[in-house]
């Protein structure tokens, strides 16, 4: 049976079942290459980008290990962020669908830990958390990590960026020595280099091509000079007018003041960087996602892990010293065979990075001038949903169902003009069209949903 083919690997029957039922059956080039190394209990390192499938890989790799009937910790998922590590445990508990009673449990930051510490009271087989938050359970000794049989390390260049090392040292130190590790990282730094040598034996090195289908994606470069980057920035947007974009740059403090910049031209932009704190993230990423911000401006860090979908546009306000992270920027756009554009700014010192880029990628750039400019430097792009912040959510029994029908019937605004519906603990989110969102926040203040007045608030 050929090698990219998922039945080849003789998975367990219930693991099989999960996978034709949810359509898998070609493994990507990271799972065909990782997942016989991990089948067969070896240690690898997986260097594979954004979106190559490697959470299927090492998510089928644990859940051939668990013996259910073993009811202890046996496999723990660290992973950098509260989003990632989200994503992760969706997909492994759709993977273990028809595993009866197998426990996978999220222990993330940004929540409450007394709940986290009571689903600990009743066991667990998986544990997929971040750092801090696990090294916290362990300080209380709320979480026992001595018997587990693999350690998967996702995304470790990044939480070495954010500066997860030593809390991973910490956390590994509790594990028992002989073990499974397996550590994906989008890059291979010194850094992780180190890190392997330090808590891996003898390694498989694998690896997944960061490459990009050039006919999904039209790339063009355009020169500036550095005091003219924030009107070309102004002048893309004008000429080619994305619904949905991101602007990556190399700096915190950069995307604070490309997103200001282009919120005063009259875009909708929101920067996304670690120094927000969680509940601020998860508002950025709602309002995107929702589409009442158009602009997402974000350090390469930051956007590591984020599930974007239907991004009309990249755009590289500075170009990346590193080529490869270049290809996961720009393979952000152009997905599930829509058409992408990948759009760069940059200066003629750097004309060395796009050499490095035409090199990896086996191409030749488009270079391309934009002399249009804009007269008053105000730009009118605003999306046409707008969001609606609720003070209550899933704590206070309130379900998406219940928020679209206080806006049909108390707000009297028609179910074409509401959009998606987030909610969460103490907070949720709605979608609704800019040009109904006044007298929706108007008639709901003075309404009820489920019978209580809520707090309201238009995020602008």
């Amino acid at each position: 049976m050929h090698k990219d083919n998922i039945k080849s690997l003789g998975l367990r029957p219930e693991l099989q079942k999960s996978l034709d039922l949810f359509g898998f059956s070609k493994l990507t080039e990271i799972q065909a290459k990782a997942l016989p190394e991990i089948l067969e209990g070896n240690d690898i390192i997986a260097q594979a980008p954004t979106g190559s499938g490697k959470t299927l890989a090492f998510g089928l790799g644990v859940l051939s290990d668990i013996i259910i009937a073993d009811y202890y910790i046996q496999s723990l998922i660290l992973c950098p962020t509260r989003e990632l590590a989200t994503q992760v445990a969706t997909e492994i508990r759709k993977l273990a669908r028809f595993s009866e009673n197998l426990k996978v449990l999220l222990l993330c930051g940004g929540t409450p830990i007394a709940p986290q510490i009571n689903s600990l009271e009743h066991g667990a087989h998986i544990i997929v958390g971040t750092p801090g938050r696990v090294l916290d359970h362990l300080s209380k000794r709320t979480l026992k990590i001595s018997a587990i049989k693999t350690l998967v390390l996702d995304e470790a260049d990044r939480m070495l960026d954010m500066g997860f090392g030593e809390d991973i040292r910490k956390i590994i130190n509790r594990t028992p020595e002989r073990r499974q590790t397996l550590l994906f990282s989008a890059t291979f730094p010194d850094d992780i280099k180190a890190m392997s040598n330090d808590i891996q034996r003898n390694p498989s090195h694998v690896m997944a091509q960061a490459t990009v289908q050039n006919s999904d994606i039209e790339q063009l470069f355009f020169e500036s000079k550095k005091e003219e980057r924030y009107d070309l920035l102004l002048a893309l947007y004008a000429e080619y007018r994305p619904e949905s974009s991101i602007v990556f740059c190399t700096t915190k403090i950069q995307c604070d003041e490309v997103a200001r910049f282009l919120r005063e031209c009259g875009l909708t932009a929101l920067a996304i960087h670690s120094d927000l704190e969680q509940e601020q993230r998860e508002e950025v990423m709602v309002r995107f996602a929702n589409k009442s911000a158009s602009i997402l401006v974000a350090t390469d860090v930051a956007a590591r892990g984020l599930d974007v979908k239907d991004l009309n546009a990249v755009i590289n306000f500075e170009l990346s010293k590193d080529p490869e992270v270049h290809v996961h920027r720009i393979g952000r756009t152009g997905r599930a065979g829509q058409k992408g554009l990948a759009l760069s700014i940059y200066n003629r010192s750097e004309m060395f990075r796009i050499k490095a880029i035409e090199e990896l990628m086996q191409i030749e750039v488009q270079k391309k001038s934009l002399f249009n400019k804009l007269k008053n430097n105000k730009l009118d792009l605003k999306p046409e949903m707008a969001t609606l912040k609720i003070f209550a959510g899933k704590k206070n029994k309130l379900r998406p169902g219940d928020i679209l029908g206080a806006l049909v019937k108390e707000a009297g605004i028609e179910g074409k003009y509401i959009g998606k519906i987030h909610t969460y603990d103490h907070i949720s989110y709605v979608a609704i069209h800019k040009n109904h969102m006044e007298i929706a926040h108007s008639r709901l203040s003075n309404a009820k949903i489920k019978n209580r007045r809520f707090r309201l608030q238009i995020l602008r």
